[in-house]
């Protein structure tokens, strides 16, 4: 692989890393944000049942988060380590 190429990976790396990142700390606003909309499109609901529906949305989110983040900052530590490591790329 060319040093262009790796840089273009780490690049992508970090942007998947940013968005985990996001995911994670906004997971709240987020899940609330959806299931509130998920309230006014079904007109009613039952109090528990709409809490349900949050701390699924929130959860997901936080799954979702996690994931990006944690293949994110491998990627980018594999692809760091490859630059580090390759004397022709230095």
């Amino acid at each position: 692989m060319t040093r262009e190429k790796l840089n273009g990976l780490i690049i992508f790396s970090i942007t998947i890393t940013v968005i985990g990142f996001v995911l994670l700390f906004f997971s709240v606003s987020f899940g609330t944000s959806l299931a509130e909309n998920w309230l006014f499109q079904r007109g009613e609901a039952d109090t528990a049942m709409y809490l349900i529906i949050i701390e699924s949305y929130i959860q997901n989110f936080i799954v979702a988060g996690g994931v990006l983040f944690g293949i994110g900052l491998a990627t980018m530590t594999i692809f760091y380590y490859k630059i580090l490591s390759t004397p022709e790329l230095k």
